[in-house]
C-alpha cells in the first residue's frame, strides 16, 4: 500500500508529465544522450545596415564553403517601425571560407540582382558537372490603386507588393559569375499572374535535388484554384542542368492545409522524399514520398514535430540530418537525425542546436559535411530582436 504522501506526490508528477508533453508546455530538451553534439555556435556575417536572411550553404569539390543569402537595407534606420521579407532592393550576395569555417569573407559578394524586383531565399544546388544553380523569387513594388486585385490573391499582394515568381541563375565558374536562365514555366492551373499580366512563373523555397539518374528535381508551390488560401505543392523536372522544366506530379495538396516552402532528399534506394512547411496545420512538418523517380506521390503525412522548414542533409553512414527552424518559444534552431530511408520520424530525437533567439523571426536553415563528423549549420538568426544577420553552428556527429 502506498501512503497518502507517496500517492499524492506520484499524482502531482503525473499532472507536471501530462502538462509538459500535452498540455502545451514544450519540456526543455535533454541533449545528453543525442547522437549531435553542439561544438560552438558563431556570426558568419553580420552589419547592422543590412538585414540579412535566408542562407543556403554548399560545399565545393576544392573543400571550399560557398554561403548565398538575401540582403536588404535595415529599414529601421529610414524610419520604419521594422523589417519585412517584402523589399524592392534586395538582393541575392555570397560569402566564403577556405578554412573550414573557421573565417569568412569580411564583405559579401554580390550574386544577383533582378531588374524587375526584390529577390529572395537563394537556393543553392552543385551539380556533379561542377557548375551551381540558384534558385530564387521576387517581389516587385507596384501602385496599389493601378493594378486590379483579380490578377493576385491576397497572399501574393501586400504592402504594394506582387508576387512575381521565380527564376533560376547558374554559374559555371564556382559561384564567381552568374547568368539568369530561362524562366521557369507556370504549373497546370495556376490562376495568378505577374504584375505585368504575364502567366506566374513556378517559385518556392527549399533545397532541388540532382537524382542519381542525373535529372534535376525542384519542389514548387502553387495556388490551389477556388480556394482562397491553400497552397499545393508540385515537381518539376530538368534534363539539361536547369536551363528548362518540365512539370511532373504533384506532391501534395489539400483543401485546408497549405504545403509551401519544400526540400528533396534521395534516400540510398532512390525514394524521393518531399519535406514540406505547412500552415493551418499546427505548423507540423510534413512529408511525401515518391517511390517511381518522381512520377507520382503518396498521401502527404504529418511527421509529428514543428518545423520551419526543413532541409535533409545524408549523413557518412547514410543516416539522414534534418535541421529546421522553431518559430515557438523558446526560439531557434533544431536538429533530428533520421535512419537511411527517412521511415523512424515519429521516433526521432529533437537536438536543440540553439534556443536563444529573440523574435520568431529567424532559422531557414541549410547544413553541409565539414569532414566525416562535423557538420556546418547556417541559419539568419537574431538576439533580442535586433538585426537579423547569418549565423552558424558546428555539430559533431555520432
Amino acid at each position: 500500500m502506498y501512503s497518502k504522501g507517496v500517492f499524492f506526490s506520484a499524482v502531482l508528477r503525473a499532472i507536471v508529465v501530462f502538462l509538459l508533453l500535452g498540455g502545451g508546455i514544450t519540456p526543455a530538451q535533454d541533449n545528453s544522450r543525442s547522437v549531435l553534439t553542439k561544438l560552438k555556435d558563431f556570426v558568419i556575417y553580420k552589419d547592422t545596415a543590412f538585414y540579412s536572411s535566408f542562407p543556403s550553404v554548399i560545399r565545393k569539390k576544392n573543400g571550399e564553403l560557398f554561403i548565398a543569402f538575401r540582403r536588404a537595407p535595415n529599414r529601421v534606420l529610414y524610419g520604419r517601425k521594422s523589417n519585412i521579407h517584402i523589399d524592392p532592393n534586395a538582393y541575392l550576395v555570397s560569402v566564403r571560407s577556405i578554412d573550414g569555417g573557421a573565417t569568412w569573407s569580411e564583405k559579401p559578394k554580390l550574386l544577383f540582382a533582378h531588374p524587375d524586383g526584390g529577390s529572395q531565399d537563394p537556393c543553392l544546388l552543385p551539380l556533379t558537372d561542377g557548375s551551381i544553380l540558384c534558385a530564387s523569387f521576387l517581389w516587385s513594388y507596384v501602385g496599389g490603386d493601378t493594378l486590379l486585385m483579380p490578377w493576385f490573391d491576397k497572399n501574393s499582394f501586400r504592402d504594394n507588393h506582387a508576387l512575381s515568381g521565380g527564376y533560376i541563375t547558374k554559374s559555371y565558374d564556382g559561384g564567381d559569375h552568374w547568368v539568369q536562365l530561362n524562366d521557369p514555366p507556370t504549373i497546370p492551373l495556376e490562376p495568378r499572374l505577374t504584375p505585368t499580366g504575364k502567366p506566374l512563373p513556378a517559385y518556392n523555397r527549399g533545397a532541388l535535388l540532382e537524382h542519381k539518374n542525373g535529372r534535376v528535381f525542384w519542389a514548387v508551390t502553387g495556388k490551389v484554384p477556388d480556394i482562397d488560401s491553400p497552397n499545393s505543392v508540385h515537381l518539376l523536372a530538368s534534363d539539361d542542368g536547369g536551363e528548362t522544366w518540365n512539370y511532373q506530379s504533384e506532391i501534395a495538396s489539400d483543401q485546408q492545409v497549405v504545403f509551401n516552402e519544400t526540400s528533396l532528399y534521395e534516400t540510398p534506394t532512390g525514394r524521393i522524399v518531399a519535406f514540406m512547411r505547412t500552415s493551418n496545420h499546427a505548423d507540423q512538418a510534413c512529408m511525401a514520398v515518391s517511390e517511381d523517380g518522381g512520377k507520382s506521390f503518396g498521401s502527404w503525412t504529418s511527421m509529428g514535430f514543428k518545423g520551419h522548414p526543413i532541409q535533409a542533409l545524408r549523413l557518412p553512414d547514410n543516416r539522414v540530418l534534418l535541421v529546421y527552424g522553431y518559430r515557438h518559444k523558446p526560439y531557434g534552431i533544431r536538429a533530428r537525425v533520421l535512419d537511411a530511408e527517412c521511415t523512424d520520424y515519429m521516433e526521432s530525437e529533437e537536438f536543440v542546436i540553439r534556443d536563444d533567439g529573440g523574435t520568431p523571426d529567424l532559422g531557414y536553415p541549410w547544413s553541409v559535411m565539414l569532414d566525416g563528423n562535423n557538420v556546418l549549420v547556417v541559419y539568419y538568426f537574431n538576439n533580442k530582436n535586433g538585426i537579423r544577420y547569418i549565423g552558424g553552428s558546428i555539430l559533431k556527429v555520432k
